[in-house]
This record gives structure tokens, C-alpha cells and sequence, in this order.
């Protein structure tokens, strides 16, 4: 096949090229590096079936020569994290919502077969069931989870009316190699292992026993290719691991001192995904358990030599706007 991975130099879109690549795929990475790095593909450097292209997807005119003659769009680039997306809404809502509708207009003028859209958990807010399901109630707290389902309602739209063939993915905390390493304060396992190479100790918010649905990446990346190798349309999925771990579990893996900061406002106790759906309807199954995932991490800690270390203090200042906003 012939496909379009946007945000493809990211964490998880660098995994799914992989993944494609190994499958015989030849793959279009259309990435502004604004948080991907070209390094993510570097182990593919010289693969003739492989090109990375520096674009906006924001910029439909730009981007629309690279959809024609491809057979799936995988979109994944977006911008991440709570902080900045309640301090510049703005660009949030420009690159998850303008851009996934450039992305989707670039791909029905191109009668595109296949188009997977790479959505969030963050969307249901603070769940009132676990494991939640798709048919939970959507209550997005902050500008980035409701740009991204914004974009989702954008994408099964454009299935229902122009009968474009389209799925999305609803993520749950993924993590493994290769996820962010700079940016505002975001999420845990990137803060944590650069805490682990600095001799830190962990800044576990709360007291820990909050738990998270923590998907390893190389299984996300296995259901975006089963979403587009079926003939399923006009669907939303959760893709989570079929547990949840404590983050007080997380640190007992990673091994090392811990300092407790405030629990943080608008943030779910728990997350965990109902997984059913896409398993009875796709057969898709995580492999990879959480202890295993955290030793994989592990043995690629060094990736996070050049990451920020992030302080008690240092974080303090930089969610003051998150406290501020997303207090009761």
C-alpha cells in the first residue's frame, strides 16, 4: 500500500512506520517537527520505500500533492499536553482541529481507501464508569482533549456524509521508547525516567495511588494497522492495555526515592478503557504486559539523556495555570 503517516517522526508515529515498513508499506511521513524528531527514523535511513517530508498540515495546498495515489492516511500529528493547551488554546485548536480538517479534505479529494485517526482518552474527562467504554459521556476538561474529539467529530462526519472510509482510535496513556522528550511539563514516564538518569526522585503527584490504563506503544501501533487492514467503517475504539497500574506501582519498577506534590485538579483517580469492542470486532489483543513494557523502557533509558529534569519547584511553576483553570 501506499500511505500518508502524518506526525510520523513522533513517538507513536514513528512506531506505526516501523511497524509499516516492516510490512513491505510504502510510507509518507508528513511531520513539522514541532515535537517529532527526524532521529525517531534515522534507523531507516536510505530505505527506498520511505520519505520524510517537512510539512504543515495546516496547510492544505502544501500537503494536497502527497495524498494522490495513497491507500491509507494514518493522522496523528497533533500538539499534546494540558499546560500549553490551556495557556495557547489558540494553536491547539488550529493544529488538532484546522489541521485534522486540511488532513481530511486533502484525503476525500484523493478518494483515499482508508483513513485512521489517532484520538485521546482524554475526552471522557473524569469517567463515571470503569472500565469506560466508548459510549461513556464525553466531558473534556482542557483545551487539548477537546480539540482532539473536535477532531474526531470531524473525521466520523466526514465517513457518515462523504463516505469516507474512516476509524478512530481512542488512545489510553501510551507509553515506550521514544516518547517525548521536551516540551511543557507533561506526561509521566518521560518526566520520570529523566528524573531516573539525573538521580532525582520521582515527583509522584498525590500519593500515588492514582491508576493509569498504560499502553505500550508497539501494541497502539499494531491496532492502527488492523483498523486499516479491515473493511470496518465509521467506528471509534478504544485501544488500552486491559488493566490499570498504580503510579506508585510504576516507581516500584523504576526503582528509586520519591517526592509527593499536589494532587492536580481535573484529573481522573483512575483511567481505564473498555477494550471489548475492539477486540470482538477486530480481534486486536495487547501483547505487551505492563512489566515487560516498563523493562523495555528501561533498556532505552538513555534516549531520555537530553530531556528536561523536572523539580518539585520547576513544575510548580509551570502548572500554575492548570491549578488556576481546572480548580473546583
Amino acid at each position: 500500500m501506499n500511505v500518508i503517516v502524518t506526525g510520523g517522526c513522533g513517538f507513536i508515529g514513528s512506531h506505526l512506520v516501523d511497524k509499516l515498513l516492516s510490512k513491505g508499506h510504502n510510507v509518507t511521513v508528513l511531520d513539522n517537527f514541532s515535537t517529532g524528531r527526524r532521529e525517531n527514523l534515522g534507523h531507516h535511513k536510505g530505505t527506498g520505500n520511505l520519505q520524510i517530508i517537512e510539512a504543515d498540515i495546516t496547510h492544505k495546498d502544501n500537503i494536497l500533492p502527497y495524498f494522490k495515489g495513497v491507500d491509507w492516511v494514518f493522522h496523528l500529528a497533533a500538539l499534546a499536553d494540558i499546560v500549553p493547551s490551556i495557556e495557547m488554546p489558540d494553536k491547539y485548536f488550529n493544529s488538532n482541529v484546522n489541521g485534522t480538517f486540511a488532513v481530511l479534505e486533502a484525503a476525500r479529494e484523493n478518494n483515499i481507501g482508508r483513513f485512521i485517526y489517532s484520538a485521546s482518552c482524554s475526552c471522557y474527562g473524569i469517567p463515571d464508569v470503569y472500565p469506560t467504554p466508548e459510549t461513556a459521556k464525553i466531558q473534556p476538561k482542557y483545551p487539548y482533549a477537546l480539540t482532539k474529539y473536535m477532531g474526531e467529530e470531524l473525521v466520523i462526519h466526514w465517513g457518515q456524509l462523504y463516505k469516507l472510509p474512516v476509524v478512530s482510535l481512542r488512545l489510553f496513556n501510551v507509553y515506550g521508547p521514544r516518547s517525548r522528550t521536551s516540551g511543557t511539563y507533561g506526561a509521566v514516564f518521560g518526566v520520570f525516567l529523566a528524573q531516573k538518569l539525573a538521580g532525582l526522585p520521582y515527583t509522584v503527584v498525590g500519593d500515588g495511588n492514582q491508576t493509569r490504563d498504560f499502553t505500550y506503544v508497539s501494541d497502539v501501533a499494531s491496532a492502527f494497522l488492523k483498523a486499516a487492514e479491515s473493511d470496518i467503517c465509521n467506528e471509534i475504539f478504544n485501544v488500552g492495555s486491559g488493566g490499570t497500574y498504580s503510579v506508585n506501582r510504576l516507581v516500584e519498577l523504576l526503582g528509586g526515592e520519591i517526592t509527593y506534590i499536589p494532587k492536580r485538579p481535573g484529573e481522573p483517580d483512575c483511567t481505564f478503557a473498555d477494550t471489548s469492542k475492539i477486540k470482538k470486532v477486530m480481534g486486536w489483543q495487547p501483547e505487551v504486559s505492563f512489566e515487560n513494557g516498563v523493562k523495555k523502557v528501561l533498556d532505552n533509558i538513555e534516549y531520555w539523556k537530553e530531556a528536561p529534569v523536572w523539580t518539585s519547584d520547576k513544575i510548580e511553576g509551570a502548572t500554575k495555570e492548570w491549578f488556576k483553570y481546572l480548580k473546583d
